[in-house]
């Protein structure tokens, strides 16, 4: 039997420096807490859930040929990831992220992704000059594509020759990235797992809950959308209909990649052939692990 091809996560791969603490915060609060360094980055967030369930994964980012860079790289060997395709650069530095964290949900954080804003045309190269796919023999598998990557690269992929045979999934990154995805709004290849802040963002909209604003989405001629509200009901929208589901209820003790593990879960739901309702309740019960427990991926 053929394994299955790699999924290809083109995004950011970073370091998290996230503090965390048990209070409630409000800015310029000086609280007790714990500050871990961990693998992150949309894209390496993904990829590490992916892994967790044995899925194929092919990394297309762009690191630095610093000590930061290679740790990455080797972490990513590690987990079993391809990353033949990563772009490593003399010229620029590995990205960060940096968050903090309080029971009350993130209270802030700053996403260092210009290295890979900078080098997005090296990052995506793979696809048309012949290593993965080019414009007459498109990549034809499952591709995520996330809003850390600037603007004009978005824009370029939602049009691209060599995308145009691609199952794309899309990832905003944050509701302050959410409107790079507009290029994809309408597109019938592309599913978007946005919250209900993002959807309304892309819809130019004010909706009050995931169900119209998966629908909403879906009637642009979007393949599928994925809406998620924190607690309450998720919903999955495509030219058949939408469907609703709420989440386990949980104590939350981390939000940050909770987004991510819930896209990675739904699309390794997939991959086992659920469908619907039950691909929804897969992805949903393992955010709801992720988000009430502060072990790695």
């Amino acid at each position: 039997m053929t394994p299955p091809a790699p999924i290809l996560c083109i995004g950011s791969v970073l370091w998290d420096i996230v503090g965390r603490s048990d209070r409630a915060m409000k800015a310029g609060h000086d609280v007790p807490g714990r500050i871990i360094r961990i693998p992150g980055g949309v894209a390496m967030n993904i990829a590490m859930a992916l892994r967790a369930h044995d899925v194929p994964v092919s990394l297309l980012t762009a690191l630095g040929d610093d000590a930061a860079g290679r740790e990455l790289l080797m972490e990513s060997t590690a987990r079993g990831m391809e990353t033949a395709f990563v772009h490593v650069s003399k010229q620029f530095p590995t990205d960060q992220y940096m968050a903090i964290e309080g029971s009350n949900g993130l209270i802030a954080a700053i996403a260092d992704a210009h290295s890979l804003e900078e080098q997005a045309d090296a990052v995506i190269a793979p696809l048309s000059d012949g290593r993965l796919g080019t414009k007459d023999d498109p990549f034809e598998g499952l591709v995520v594509c996330e809003g850390n990557l600037p603007s004009v690269t978005l824009d370029y992929i939602s049009t691209a020759a060599e995308f145009r045979a691609a199952d794309i999934r899309l990832a905003p990154a944050s509701p302050g990235k959410a409107e790079r995805l507009k290029p994809f709004v309408g597109h019938r290849h592309a599913t978007a797992y946005v919250n209900l802040i993002e959807a309304n963002i892309l819809l130019n909209t004010k909706l009050d809950s995931a169900a119209e604003a998966a629908s909403q989405l879906a009637a642009t001629g979007l393949y599928r959308a994925v809406v998620t509200d924190g607690p309450n009901a998720a919903a999955v929208a495509d030219a058949s209909g939408t469907l609703s589901q709420t989440p386990p209820a949980v104590k939350v003790l981390r939000v940050t990649g909770a987004g991510d593990v819930f896209m990675a879960s739904h699309i390794v739901a997939e991959s086992r052939g659920l469908t619907g309702a039950d691909a929804l309740d897969f992805a949903l019960d393992h955010t709801s692990k992720y988000i009430s427990t502060e072990t790695p991926l």
